[in-house]
């Protein structure tokens, strides 16, 4: 795809949610069931992915672990980010190779110590570009690409976040 074919496809959108703002607040969802025994089955719209428990707190370590999952959508909504903001500005990208690492302290979430966090204490993302591009386009292409990420967004500047339960009868 290049920037006039991104343009033609994103331009009636981008007009719409000018004239009406209201059309561009979507709600994304997602939905998972418990599974057997410590697992969660998350079904992503192309597959059914099962969740389980990292073997660092007991898992055998063949379910998916959703602080790699976490990671993993990070990557992916980086590198579509980096491609989009690459093609719409006509910078030249002929390859990306995208990273995300997380360090997690396992005693929190195990209630091990209770200083300890629960959660990812520090999260690095990593680019490794192939380019012509100048110094000067790399910058804005990077900074680009942080500005419009959704999750990257997301982890940055933690959402309000409501939990609410129903006891079925």
């Amino acid at each position: 795809m290049n920037a006039d074919e991104l343009k033609a496809l994103q331009s009636p959108l981008k007009q719409q949610y000018k004239e009406k703002p209201e059309t561009a607040l979507i709600t994304l969802k997602a939905q998972g069931r418990i599974g057997e025994g410590i697992t969660c089955k998350v079904d992503t719209g192309r597959a059914i992915a099962e969740a389980g428990l990292h073997p660092a707190t007991g898992g055998d370590g063949l379910s998916l672990c959703s602080g790699d999952m976490l990671l993993e959508a990070l990557v992916a909504c980086a590198g579509v980010t980096l491609r989009a903001v690459a093609t719409a500005t006509g910078v030249d990208l002929q390859d990306a190779v995208i990273r995300a690492e997380g360090d997690l302290d396992f005693r929190g979430t195990l209630s091990v110590a209770k200083d300890a966090p629960v959660g990812f204490k520090s999260i690095r993302l990593h680019f490794d570009l192939k380019s012509q591009a100048d110094a000067e386009q790399l910058g804005s292409l990077m900074k680009l690409t942080e500005r419009y990420c959704v999750v990257y967004q997301t982890l940055a500047r933690s959402p309000d976040i409501h939990v609410e339960y129903v006891v079925a009868s």
